[in-house]
């Protein structure tokens, strides 16, 4: 905006701006608002964007009516989110590079709503991140359950994705859920074509129990 660091410290000091980090400031009185905010933590940190169970979320992709509180943010490179982000808040902040893709370049991710919304995760790439995180983060149980409202969504998108993606894990848990579902998506998906790796089950002992992904049948845990 034209402000150099000298003057931003002179009018922090001056109390026309307040100081919340290294190159962030607000002015005095003003409350943070949460999308200007993560529109300025995607300049600090590449490839950042509202993922998984919150990009469903908030694309009405859920169980229930009320929101997920904590919001899911992913990225390409480690890092943690500022204290006056998180202080304000609740987010969790992963580095997950699900698919062979450029860190400028995300696959189907893009402004929620106009040039002034955070970057989010289509529903498509969103359910294959929750599905990356069974077993760690999320509750198998749950994404079962989340499964019957994934109807709706893009066969065209969904093998875009799969095949760019790198974990065979959740390609596996994708088409098998997609089955149990009996979703529209699930019956287009040609698996020989995808990644689903070796014929050697995945196994994995989660908060479930052991889950097992064959490379074709019906996932057990």
């Amino acid at each position: 905006m034209g402000v150099s660091n000298y003057l931003a410290v002179h009018y922090a000091r001056s109390g026309w701006l307040r100081r919340l980090a290294r190159g962030v400031y607000s002015r005095p009185h003003d409350e943070l608002e949460l999308y200007p905010s993560l529109i300025a933590l995607e300049s600090m940190h590449p490839g950042l964007h509202v993922g998984g169970k919150s990009a469903l979320d908030w694309q009405g992709v859920r169980q229930y009516v009320n929101q997920e509180p904590r919001l899911r943010l992913y990225g390409h490179q480690s890092g943690k989110l500022p204290v006056w982000f998180r202080s304000r808040f609740p987010a969790t902040y992963h580095r997950k590079q699900l698919f062979d893709e450029p860190e400028n370049e995300l696959l189907h991710v893009k402004r929620l709503n106009g040039e002034h919304t955070p970057l989010v995760s289509a529903p498509e790439r969103a359910w294959l991140e929750l599905l990356s995180e069974v077993g760690v983060r999320q509750p198998l149980s749950e994404a079962r359950e989340l499964a019957e409202f994934t109807h709706t969504m893009r066969a065209r998108v969904l093998r875009e994705l799969l095949v760019r993606c790198v974990s065979v894990k959740t390609v596996r848990l994708c088409l098998q859920l997609g089955r149990e579902a009996q979703t529209p998506w699930a019956e287009k998906l040609d698996a020989s074509s995808l990644p689903t790796g070796s014929d050697t089950p995945w196994v994995a002992r989660t908060r479930d129990g052991l889950l097992v992904l064959p490379r074709s049948g019906r996932a057990a845990a």
